[in-house]
């Protein structure tokens, strides 16, 4: 495997490299083109993965990061971005040249052309993300706080929701003494 030498692969790395995270570009055998591939070659659950999607707002091109368990609702974007204007999708080969990534291996990073970008929230979940590394067989471990420091993405509960709202997997929050004490005394 030689993804790692790839032009837009090696953006990503550099852009990393220039936020002091170094290289954690993981090269995989497996593609991971889909969130659920990306999930099934890293072992993560599927909200655990950022999927890149580039939007027009307008004329303006846009990219909103969302859990890999949730579906972007297109129409929230240009009140979170504050941006007027139609939203759509659009074509590959604008993808392409905006970015500088193809469809499938869109990193938040390492991008081509300064965009606005919109975070999900409930990325918060998790304490590990994987992101797109400018390639389909690459990926990046990334934490939420990382993610937001790297893009300077706005955080918004309202660009998302989930797939299966039955199925969307929770962290487990630790008890603290106080709910404890609290329940104890209903109880």
């Amino acid at each position: 495997m030689a993804f790692k030498t790839k032009q837009s692969v090696q953006r990503v790395i550099q852009a990393l490299k220039a936020a002091g995270l170094g290289d954690r570009v993981i090269e995989l055998t497996a593609t991971a083109k889909t969130a659920e591939d990306a999930a099934r070659a890293v072992g993560a659950g599927l909200g655990q993965i950022v999927k890149s999607l580039t939007f027009l707002v307008g004329d303006r091109e846009v990219l909103a990061l969302v859990a890999g368990d949730h579906t972007c609702k297109p129409e929230a974007l240009p009140r979170v971005l504050d941006l007027e204007g139609k939203v759509s999708k659009p074509q590959a080969q604008r993808v392409k040249d905006v970015t500088g990534f193809t469809i499938g291996g869109v990193s938040p990073v390492g991008l081509e052309s300064d965009m606005p970008i919109a975070i999900d929230a409930s990325l918060r979940r998790f304490d590990r993300l994987y992101a797109a590394a400018g390639h389909p067989h690459c990926l990046f471990p990334v934490t939420f706080d990382e993610l937001k420091r790297l893009t300077g993405g706005i955080v918004s509960y309202n660009i998302a929701e989930a797939i299966d709202p039955d199925a969307v997997e929770m962290p487990r929050f630790r008890r603290t003494r106080t709910f404890l004490e609290k329940t104890e005394q209903a109880g």
